[in-house]
């Protein structure tokens, strides 16, 4: 019964077709030559050997040679013609083999052009949906008749008030100065764009001025410095932005998993370089602890009087962005 089970396939170069003939026609040829040779070479010694009856190893040894050399020669050959036929059979299956490969690859690479372009669809489309999320947290809170955010004022006015009520004689000019308004405060707290940004660095001494200000001003310059010496800087952070009503969870204190969305930073080199150096240098620890308590307060102070389109341009700063890589390394929204 003839076996109806299909044949393997081997793509290897170094294991025999199962169909290979185990005999071929060169080894034929060689053995009826050999035949032929050694039929022609025992008749012509019988022949000439029959006019001597003494025995010479000379001409023994001669007749070996005679015989069996050219029968060698001609099994070598024999061999060889195998091997040329064996290696360009072997060399075939490598050529398909290695094609095989090839296609192989280029499939994947297209899978891969084709899988990179989905990617970057996606992060566009979540881009335009960061986009669109911000932007309606821009027009949520605007309201008829509300204040514009030059003429209002960053700290709340009682907690001004209570401030100045406290001063004594010799008060330090800069208690005395007008209070900032949300505009400069926002402004301030992302720092000047370049050395010809005027108006940035208006913004940045009238808010150097506000004594309680300042302190998160120059808390915040401390903490960019420093992450800046291991090539960290705000501006190649892009954060997912978190929802103005989150913000204000976590100004009322709240913390957990309700305002784990403000450690919007994903960026895993600043992440891991800023844990590092959290656990090796110890000022720079106190420097990020100092800065986000004094952040916490001050938006804490911030927010009972902020729109929520001041929320999400204040989330955009250099300041609340350093803020929520900070606030993640050190655990502040676990």
């Amino acid at each position: 019964m003839a076996d109806e089970s299909p044949k393997k396939v081997e793509l290897g170069v170094y294991q025999r077709p199962e169909d290979a003939p185990r005999i071929t026609a060169t080894e034929m040829i060689a053995a009826v030559l050999s035949l032929l040779w050694l039929a022609m070479t025992a008749g012509y010694f019988m022949i000439v050997g029959k006019g001597s009856s003494e025995f010479d190893s000379i001409r023994f040894v001669m007749m070996l040679i005679a015989i069996f050399m050219p029968v060698a020669m001609i099994w070598v050959g024999a061999l060889a013609v195998r091997a040329s036929v064996t290696m360009r059979e072997e060399s075939r299956r490598l050529q398909t083999a290695i094609s095989a490969m090839r296609q192989s690859y280029l499939a994947q690479q297209h899978g891969g052009t084709a899988s990179a372009s989905v990617e970057k669809k996606l992060e566009e489309i979540a881009a335009a949906q960061r986009k669109t999320e911000s932007t309606l947290a821009t027009f949520t809170s605007i309201r008829p008749g509300q204040t514009p955010a030059e003429d209002k004022l960053a700290i709340p006015a009682p907690a001004l008030v209570e401030e100045q009520a406290s001063l004594a004689l010799g008060t330090p000019s800069e208690s005395l100065a007008p209070p900032l308004s949300v505009a400069d405060f926002i402004k301030a707290l992302n720092f000047p764009e370049t050395a010809d940004d005027k108006e940035g660095f208006r913004a940045l001494r009238r808010a150097l001025s506000d004594r309680k200000v300042s302190q998160l001003i120059h808390a915040a310059q401390d903490v960019l410095t420093l992450l800046s010496q291991d090539g960290i800087y705000m501006d190649d952070l892009r954060p997912d932005r978190a929802k103005p009503e989150i913000w204000r969870r976590f100004a009322k204190g709240e913390r957990g998993h309700s305002v784990a969305a403000l450690g919007g930073v994903r960026d895993r080199s600043s992440l891991a370089l800023a844990s590092a150096r959290m656990k090796q240098d110890a000022i720079f620890r106190d420097a990020v602890h100092h800065f986000l308590r004094k952040f916490d307060k001050t938006f804490a102070e911030f927010e009972q009087t902020a729109s929520d389109e001041e929320i999400a341009a204040l989330s955009d700063s250099r300041t609340a962005r350093a803020f929520m890589l900070l606030g993640r390394v050190t655990g502040t929204f676990d």
